[in-house]
């Protein structure tokens, strides 16, 4: 069973993992991708030491970039095993995925090998998925496309919680070696094509071979490749694309020739588009195939110019980076949803009703947010707690305010919490089993959804618990949305042909600026257990 705290971890993971994978494709040059490869394991993935293994053109792995330790890194720097070793290693122990584990316990017939090597110190292992300090880790890296070929390995050693990674960890460690791999492609590519350019512009003489040199590497980059017109009417127009690139998008090159990627860019990454092409960079976006469809991809530009007329044009390297984002998105997704019912966990809730709140102070006055370019509500800015707080002078906040107290409509709109506890499910769970209680539950999460607007919140809390965040509503309004959510759960549900009811508790609160989550919620909790009592009271006075 998941913890609570589980969710929290894997979001914080999630980010690092982000950030480590975006550092990948800053690099310069081969060496200082290598070195950043090395560097994100240790400091996005948490394992003590890390060794990037490149292949060699004979074949043999050499040791190109560590992290971890100095002292290690002095010792086995540039040290190379053969190519024999490596797959003998490789064709040992357990397969994670792509991922290759060798326990102590096998690991010691690979001592007198020829791969260089190191280990941490540490005590012997007290249970059983504790990291031995001989155990062994590998991470190959493959080259896209068909071949596969073996670009590299890189080898962990020892994750800081002293424990073998689990099912999240591995995959975390697989995508991260699959994008490793192409940087590390990408770094080499780069290299070639800088080569190829610098030799346009500085060697007229051998202007034919060098122009072949770039045909080559565009034409058979294994991603896709773009040259656009800068400059002029035509500003953007592609010129040129590669084959890859018109097989990713399923457009012909002669169909290719009529757009722009302002064209074929998702609506909403238009902006990125834009923002990329003007000042060269990097960005991931979607664009569109010829069936409807979008791709993500990274799309990294380069102006090539000349040193007399300034910009000639834009080469755009497109990595299709679909199976990365597909990955991320079900991992967040996961992280943030209830696994039964599917509706945003408590984390998730948290989240969005904390986006709503600012720390207003109670007492602020208008006086007190005046700039330097009027008074701060002519603005949008409005009245907040200092610079660390949400609506500072530069975030159009709209301040969340909450209906007087009280059974009387008084006209305001806010933003309501309903709590909503069930009644009679503890029963169900005993009598029927967990069975009968999850199938209960996931039709109740069923009834709240439908019965809520587009817009509306509907989140487990935890066990029995769910919560319904309903923006725009009156005190009378909310009322009457307790009742008709309850009126949904009451009915019958059936589960494996018998039919089963459970009742609804609900307590409504009101979010309001200058409160925390744990205030909202509080409240709504105690407004339902304040129904509850006086419910069960007037059903003993009716027995």
């Amino acid at each position: 069973m998941e913890t609570e705290s589980e969710p929290y971890v894997r979001l914080a993971t999630l980010r690092q993992l982000h950030h480590v994978v975006a550092d990948l494709n800053t690099a310069r040059s081969l060496a200082d991708t290598l070195q950043t490869v090395a560097d994100g394991i240790v400091a996005g993935l948490n394992y003590e030491l890390a060794c990037v293994n490149l292949v060699r053109p004979d074949g043999d792995l050499v040791v190109a970039a560590f992290a971890g330790s100095p002292a290690a890194e002095a010792l086995i720097t540039g040290r190379v095993g053969s190519r024999a070793s490596w797959e003998r290693r490789l064709s040992m122990g357990v397969a994670w995925g792509d991922l290759r584990f060798i326990p102590h316990t096998e690991g010691w017939v690979l001592i007198e090998d020829d791969v260089p090597q190191w280990h941490t110190e540490g005590p012997a292992p007290r249970f059983e998925d504790e990291w031995h300090p001989h155990d062994r880790l590998y991470a190959p890296m493959y080259s896209s496309g068909s071949g596969q070929e073996l670009l590299g390995v890189i080898s962990v050693d020892r994750p800081r919680n002293g424990r073998h990674p689990g099912p999240w960890g591995q995959e975390a460690l697989q995508m991260y070696a699959s994008q490793s791999a192409i940087a590390i492609s990408n770094a080499r590519l780069r290299a070639n094509m800088q080569r190829a350019l610098v030799r346009l512009e500085r060697e007229q003489q051998a202007l034919r071979a060098s122009e072949e040199s770039f045909r080559q590497a565009f034409e058979y980059a294994p991603s896709g490749m773009a040259i656009a017109e800068m400059g002029g009417d035509q500003h953007g127009r592609l010129l040129r694309t590669n084959d890859a690139l018109c097989r990713l998008l399923g457009r012909p090159a002669s169909v290719m020739r009529r757009y722009s990627f302002a064209d074929l860019v998702h609506p909403e990454d238009i902006g990125l588009l834009l923002r990329t092409s003007a000042e060269g960079g990097r960005a991931e976006l979607r664009l569109g195939r010829r069936d409807g469809t979008y791709v993500w991809v990274s799309l990294r530009n380069s102006v090539v110019a000349d040193t007399a007329d300034g910009p000639r044009f834009l080469l755009t390297h497109v990595e299709d980076i679909e199976e990365r984002k597909r990955h991320e998105l079900q991992l967040a997704h996961r992280a943030s949803h209830d696994a039964l019912t599917g509706l945003p966990n408590s984390a998730e809730l948290r989240s969005r009703l904390s986006a709503r709140l600012c720390e207003r102070p109670h007492a602020a006055t208008e006086a007190d947010y005046d700039t330097p370019y009027g008074h701060g509500h002519e603005h949008g800015f409005g009245f907040d707690a200092g610079p660390g707080a949400a609506g500072g002078p530069y975030d159009h906040h709209v301040h969340t305010v909450a209906p007087a107290g009280g059974e009387i409509d008084d006209g305001t709109k806010g933003l309501a919490v309903l709590f909503c506890d069930l009644d009679g499910f503890k029963s169900i769970n005993d009598r029927f089993g967990h069975h009968t209680g999850d199938a209960v539950l996931i039709e109740v999460a069923r009834r709240l959804t439908t019965g809520v607007r587009d817009g509306d919140t509907v989140a487990r809390l935890g066990g029995d618990e769910f919560v319904v965040l309903a923006d725009g509503l009156g005190a009378a309004d909310a009322a009457d949305l307790a009742v008709r959510l309850r009126n949904a759960i009451i009915p019958p549900i059936r589960v494996d042909g018998r039919a089963v009811r459970v009742g609804a508790s609900f307590g409504i609160g009101w979010a309001e600026c200058g409160m925390s989550v744990e205030e909202v919620l509080n409240s709504a909790d105690q407004r339902m257990y304040i129904e509850k009592r006086s419910r069960a009271k007037v059903h003993r006075r009716a027995g």
